[in-house]
């Protein structure tokens, strides 16, 4: 029987992302598509268990790192999931894992 993702060691974890990054290359190569997207969605959330819910904060906003120049403001956190909505026009509330967040860069200005 297999182990969920939030029973995994950091090891298991990144094993499991090594696996799933093979078999996604293959997928892609044999043109796969359908397999290559939950493939992805597979890697993003075994990410999401490395990573520390607590360092992801409400009110604070996050770039999309799939979708570059997309904002993710979070509302509230639940586990790996960050629930919010994206700054875009859209007013509908979203669940992302924490894997697809990261900060935007601040630019310096001299």
């Amino acid at each position: 029987m297999e182990k969920r993702y939030s029973q995994m060691t950091e090891y298991e974890l990144t094993q499991e992302i090594r696996y799933l990054n093979e078999n996604a290359r293959k997928a892609e190569q044999m043109g796969r598509l359908n397999e290559l997207a939950v493939l992805e969605r597979k890697i993003l959330m075994a990410k999401a268990y490395l990573l520390n819910p607590a360092d992801y904060k409400p009110d604070e906003v996050y770039e999309i790192e799939q979708d570059p120049g997309t904002f993710f403001k979070i509302s509230y956190m639940n586990g790996i999931f960050a629930w919010g909505t994206k700054l875009n026009g859209e007013n509908r509330e979203d669940a992302l894992p924490i894997s697809m967040l990261k900060k935007p860069e601040v630019r310096k200005q001299f």
